[in-house]
C-alpha cells in the first residue's frame, strides 16, 4: 500500500467518523462516505458520498456536507497527520444508485422470462 493510499484511507475513515458522530445535522443521517481521493500535493481532497433516498435527499445531504465542510476539515487536520490539511470537496457517488438500477433491470428481466 502506497503512502497516498494510506492517506486516502485515513481521511475516508476520519471523515466518515466525523459525519456520523460529530456533525449534528439531521440532513446527514443516512450519508455514507464511500471514498476519499487526496491529491499528491495534499492540497485537495475529493470525498465521495452516498445517501439512501431520492434526489431531494441527495441535494439536502450535499447542502449539509457543504455547510459542515469547514468543521470537518478542521477535525481532519487535527486527527490525520499530514503536512497540509486538504481543501475538501464533497461529490455524490452515483455508482451505488446505478448498481441498484441495474439490479432492478435484471430482476425485471428474470420475472419476464
Amino acid at each position: 500500500m502506497s503512502r497516498i493510499d494510506r492517506i486516502n484511507e485515513s481521511v475516508k475513515r476520519e471523515v466518515s467518523d466525523i459525519v456520523q458522530k460529530e456533525v449534528k445535522d439531521p440532513r446527514l443521517k443516512f450519508v455514507t462516505i464511500m471514498q476519499a481521493e487526496v491529491s499528491r500535493d495534499l492540497q485537495h481532497a475529493k470525498i465521495y458520498f452516498s445517501v439512501f433516498g431520492d434526489n431531494s435527499k441527495i441535494d439536502s445531504a450535499q447542502q449539509g456536507l457543504d455547510s459542515a465542510k469547514g468543521f470537518i476539515r478542521k477535525l481532519v487536520g487535527q486527527r490525520v497527520r499530514m503536512r497540509y490539511t486538504p481543501d475538501i470537496d464533497f461529490i455524490f457517488d452515483e455508482s451505488v444508485s446505478y448498481g441498484a438500477h441495474i439490479e432492478e433491470i435484471i430482476e425485471k428481466i428474470k420475472h419476464e422470462s
